[in-house]
């Protein structure tokens, strides 16, 4: 699969700090490979998104929007069932003017261990009007865009920062300590989030061959041994505590029908799923 670069796909002759678009389609992406190269707010105004980040994931309809930190990432868009276009306000900008904003404004930061990389927000009637501003803004000329865009950043991140705290500016700015704990909390993070090895290696910024390699290095067994095993693993909890049927949690798990289910579990537990749930 391509992997989509934003914004520049969206417009390669635009090169201003800030860029916004008001991006329709009528065609559904299920967790399309997106690099991100600036932050970016997505407002969404019709369909569905979900996205995977590295140690995030987030599923939203037109009623809330998402901010997500550059860097790599799965994003589905689904259309409405009312009309035929999926549509989204994107809205781009760098780190520098994430900077500035905290500079001028004098921004504290009280340590937290809260570190993500998408944030969802419910809209108000200001944040319906923000975006209705932006909108306007997308259809004018690209140097008035970005002098106005400039203004309309630092009043949408001090709207939000008084009604929505500052953990979500510093999250944006945060840098990966340890490469070697990013890569395990990508793991951690999606152990059921039934991920294919190469979409984790995207996430994890990683060639497959150097995902498997890492991975068989930390985790003594191959990915797929490994995520196979938890899911099992979580079945076995669904099945004794949560008291449901195995015929209820197999897709769930990963599998594409009964059966093969069954026979996995009891090859793991050396029962099946409903013996299991007996003992």
């Amino acid at each position: 699969m391509e992997v989509i670069k934003l914004p520049s796909q969206l417009d390669p002759k635009e090169s201003s700090s800030f860029k916004v678009f008001d991006y329709k389609t009528s065609k559904e992406c299920f967790k399309q490979m997106v690099s991100l190269e600036q932050n970016a707010f997505s407002f969404l105004m019709e369909g569905k998104k979900e996205v995977f980040s590295d140690v995030t994931s987030i599923s939203i309809e037109k009623s809330s929007f998402l901010l997500m930190k550059m860097g790599h990432c799965l994003m589905t868009e689904r259309l409405p069932n009312t009309i035929d276009n999926y549509r989204s306000i994107l809205f781009f900008f760098p780190n520098d003017a994430l900077l500035k904003l905290i500079e001028k404004h004098k921004i504290n930061h009280i340590k937290s261990d809260i570190q993500k990389s998408v944030y969802s927000f419910q809209y108000d009637g200001f944040l319906k009007t923000f975006v209705r501003g932006l909108i306007d803004i997308s259809q004018l000329n690209p140097e008035i865009q970005t002098k106005l865009l400039e203004v309309k950043f630092e009043e949408l991140m001090i709207y939000l920062k008084e009604t929505r705290g500052v953990d979500f500016i510093f999250s944006l700015l945060s840098n990966v300590d340890s490469q070697l704990q990013h890569f395990m909390d990508i793991i951690e993070t999606n152990t059921l989030n039934k991920l294919t090895i190469k979409e984790l290696s995207f996430l994890s910024n990683m060639s497959v061959s150097t995902f498997k390699r890492e991975f068989k290095k930390h985790f003594h067994t191959s990915p797929s041994k490994w995520f196979q095993d938890k899911r099992l693993e979580h079945a076995a909890f669904l099945l004794k505590n949560k008291q449901k049927r195995p015929s209820d949690i197999y897709e769930e798990i990963g599998y594409e029908n009964l059966s093969n289910f069954i026979q996995a579990f009891k090859l793991k537990f050396g029962t099946t799923p409903k013996q299991y749930q007996l003992d």
